[in-house]
């Protein structure tokens, strides 16, 4: 490496920096910074970023980065040469102007550069560019990365002067800026730039450290102060110390699985230090999920679970000191915990002198949306889709078993402990039910009915859960949608995206009998433009999932363009598809179909449903008529049956037929009937050959 080309380090501190967002800020710094830099041509293309973020700090390792950027030819584009030359060959007061701009004069036009377009002749003006310094560069691509990062709220705080104020998401108090070991001069948020940083709060060997250059910067912070800067190294340490300690314990135990609480903690520590904490077990009366909830959310424990996925009475502490007797540490943590789970207990212990049922009437004072009512009127509306639903998979009986579940599905949200964790809507539901005597199936479907809750999540358990989970989602759709609430761009405030995901989702994967139009018509009534409004955006949220999925576009719209009814017939046909791709035919029957398509879409007056055989002049034509008489069957039959890709396949010795067609006759003759009836044998193949998917949709 050249003198002039070095590491630059940047880091930026700050006071403690929002846990749950630390690592999409810091990454965002880091790749907006060298992104810059190499926009500028202070760093080269391959340049490697290294990302720095702990509670106090994000900061940036840059290799490769130069103290000036490298000169640039330009050529710019002046006037036309009629307009910057007389008639003398002298330049006119246009041109000088143009050059004075650029710093020039009258001698550069000696220079000017002259090219054509093939029209007009042009004059271009050459020049260098000098590369900007290390500096100033720096200076502009520190204020754009600190300016796009992604923070959703500003702090304004004054700086030292007692005058001057600052937005930024925490008060900044250091600002580190190396260039190998040089300090860049630098200014930002009211700070100078340095060489000093500062350590751990508590465990640092000094106040400051002194930076020596920037390739020393993490070996100085984690033997000097005390910090393992680098979160994605930080994260690893904690997760192996989260296992050392249950290996220790005897691997009987394994700490929660939960890739969001260890982010957050990662972000709330500098140097951690795992310890194991317990609590009575008189505490484990009270359902698990709650236990586990109050530790996750309120505290950032681990709970550590056996063997069977059962909560014990110990879990794991990630703490930010080390000292040498620990166990002040894990006391004040099982004090702090001990009055936490006292009261979930409490809470839950309370709800339960009360049946569920008692909470039903209630739900009528509480106001669900000023435009539809209250709680208690979206329960009745959910009752009745779910009874509609329940009644067509299983009769009289599951209807019953549905509509008390539905009844009692948003009871739990008016009892104390969902009040003190909304997360627990629909479990603690579940609990209230089983503890006044209520069957399973009927306990399950209340905890069940707001499944699947997000991407990858299970569906619900049983075939009454999967009845009202529908009916809810759908209730929930069709009201917003009714008053005009449609998710636009990226904002969909009640989720109603994820609601009609999970509509999808249940329809295929339980593959059940009937479609979309029948719960949209008959389940949920509503106003015309109300219900095709939902529907496009049910097939849309259809598209994307699958193209999700794998599959490609143009596979996808020849399927959702046709707007099947019952999804759970999707894979198959999909896998149909793809198999009617494989085969030599696929491509001209589809640009077949597509040409069919246009033709039949310019259509005017309606076409005659049967094809008159005695109309039928040129062999081509009849030919393809005979053709399609023996095939339909057959592709008639496999898709009754189920067999998509067999129905697909029998297409494809329509391929002679369809082409000699196209190549031999004239569709759009002027003998009305002639053509009518060609129109009909052309609407006859189409249908034919789009039952299972618009295969005019696989060509491009």
């Amino acid at each position: 490496m050249s003198a002039s080309v070095k590491n630059l380090l940047v880091e930026l501190l700050v006071e403690e920096l929002p846990p749950k967002s630390l690592k999409k800020i810091g990454d965002s710094f880091a790749e907006m910074l060298a992104s810059n830099l190499k926009v500028q041509g202070l760093a080269a293309g391959d340049a490697v970023v290294t990302v720095y973020a702990s509670p106090r700090r994000i900061a940036a390792h840059v290799t490769n980065v130069a103290e000036r950027a490298a000169d640039k030819s330009i050529s710019q584009k002046l006037m036309p040469l009629v307009v910057g030359l007389g008639i003398d060959n002298q330049p006119t007061a246009a041109l000088l102007k143009k050059l004075s701009s650029l710093g020039a004069d009258a001698s550069a036009v000696q220079n000017l550069k002259r090219e054509t377009d093939g029209k007009t002749e042009t004059l271009y003006f050459d020049s260098i560019v000098m590369g900007t310094s290390l500096s100033q560069g720096l200076q502009k691509a520190l204020d754009d990365a600190i300016a796009g990062l992604p923070i959703d709220k500003l702090m304004t705080y004054q700086l030292a002067d007692g005058w001057s104020s600052l937005n930024f998401i925490r008060p900044a108090h250091g600002l580190l800026v190396l260039h190998g070991e040089e300090v860049v001069p630098i200014r930002l948020l009211g700070l100078d730039a340095g060489r000093l940083s500062q350590g751990h709060r508590f465990e640092s060997a000094s106040t400051t450290i002194h930076i020596h250059d920037s390739n020393s910067y993490e070996s100085q912070m984690e033997e000097e102060g005390a910090v393992i800067p680098s979160f994605g190294k930080r994260r690893a340490e904690i997760a192996r110390q989260l296992m050392g300690a249950v290996i220790k314990m005897g691997g009987l135990v394994r700490p929660i699985d939960d890739d969001t609480l260890l982010d957050e903690v990662t972000a709330l520590v500098e140097r951690p230090n795992v310890l194991v904490g317990e609590f009575d077990n008189e505490f484990l009366e009270v359902p698990q999920e709650c236990l586990i909830l109050t530790m996750k959310s309120n505290q950032k424990y681990f709970p550590l679970l056996d063997a069977s996925g059962k909560i014990t009475n110990k879990f794991l502490i990630v703490s930010n000191i080390s000292p040498a007797d620990s166990s002040l540490v894990i006391r004040g943590n099982e004090r702090v915990l001990r009055a936490r789970l006292a009261d979930a207990r409490f809470f839950f212990n309370k709800d339960r002198k009360n049946p569920l049922d008692s909470h039903v009437l209630d739900l009528a004072k509480v106001v669900y949306h000023n435009k539809l009512g209250s709680l208690g009127d979206r329960v009745k509306r959910v009752q009745s889709a779910a009874s509609k639903i329940a009644t067509e998979l299983g009769g009289e009986e599951l209807a019953r078993q549905v509509d008390q579940a539905a009844l009692l599905s948003k009871a739990d949200l008016l009892t104390d402990m969902v009040g003190e964790f909304p997360e627990l809507q629909g479990i603690m539901g579940r609990y209230y039910a089983q503890h006044d005597g209520l069957n399973d199936d009927i306990a399950f479907a209340i905890e069940d009915h707001y499944k699947p809750r997000f991407s990858g999540d299970e569906l619900p358990r049983n075939t009454a859960g999967m009845c009202l989970a529908l009916a809810d989602k759908l209730t929930t759709l069709i009201d917003l949608f009714g008053i005009g609430e449609i998710p636009t761009g990226d904002k969909d405030p009640f989720a109603l995206r994820r609601h009609a995901l999970g509509i999808i989702r249940i329809l295929i994967d339980r593959d059940l009998p009937f479609g979309l139009n029948w719960l949209l018509h008959e389940v949920c009534p509503s106003d015309a433009k109300t219900i095709m409004a939902l529907s496009d955006f049910m097939y849309t949220r259809l598209a994307g999932n699958l193209r999700e999925q794998g599959y490609s576009v143009q596979e996808v719209d020849a399927l959702v363009s046709l707007h099947p009814q019952r999804l759970g017939d999707l894979p198959k046909r999909l896998a149909a598809v793809r198999a009617f791709t494989a085969l030599p035919e696929s491509v001209s029957l589809a640009a077949a179909n597509r040409r069919v398509g246009n033709i039949l879409k310019k259509v005017s007056s309606g076409i005659s449903g049967e094809v008159n055989i005695a109309l039928l002049q040129e062999p081509a034509e009849q030919a393809l008529y005979h053709a399609l008489s023996e095939i339909s069957p057959k592709a008639d039959k496999a898709f009754a049956a189920g067999d998509y890709t067999n129905s697909l396949q029998i297409l494809a010795s329509l391929k002679d037929p369809v082409d000699t067609f196209f190549n031999e006759v004239m569709v759009n003759t002027e003998d009305i009937v002639l053509r009518n009836n060609r129109l009909a044998l052309l609407q006859k193949m189409q249908y034919t050959m789009n039952r299972v998917a618009d295969i005019s949709k696989l060509v491009n």
